[in-house]
């Protein structure tokens, strides 16, 4: 799945929708890349720089794919996260790393408008930010 079929399952559009391409996914889990750290037009940049709590809206979006790809197949419902907790964060920004950004969620506790995920977002193998996120729907 590419970027634009991403973009048709999410809430997020233009710039915003983060995520390049779905690498693999099934009931549990989603795991996907993202290129988007490195672009200086990136709308979460401030003061120059991705810091890297901004992976926590990479994971969120992933996520929204997630539940998009596994829910109904009407429009994209909006979201929110209502907490993240136990957030490592073992870099401090996203903009210097070079290679492509692995972003993979799986669903831990789930109903019909409440989600729990963990999350991790890695490059060449290291993990550079993990947690755990509450989702919360809208109607």
């Amino acid at each position: 799945m590419n970027h634009s079929a991403i973009c048709e399952r999410i809430p997020h559009h233009g710039s915003m929708c983060l995520l390049e391409e779905v690498m693999d996914w099934d009931e549990q889990s989603l795991s996907c890349r993202a290129t988007s750290h490195r672009l200086h037009d990136n709308p979460l940049r401030g003061h120059g720089r991705l810091a890297a709590v901004a992976g926590v809206e990479y994971a969120g979006q992933a996520m929204a794919l997630h539940g998009g790809l596994t829910g109904d197949e009407g429009a994209p419902r909006t979201g929110y996260l209502a907490s993240v907790r136990n957030l490592d964060m073992v870099v401090d920004r996203l903009d210097d790393i070079e290679s492509d950004l692995e972003i993979r969620v799986e669903r831990m506790a789930g109903g019909a408008d409440s989600f729990m995920y963990a999350f991790s977002v890695s490059a060449d193998n290291r993990v550079l930010l993990s947690g755990r996120a509450a989702v919360r729907l809208m109607e």
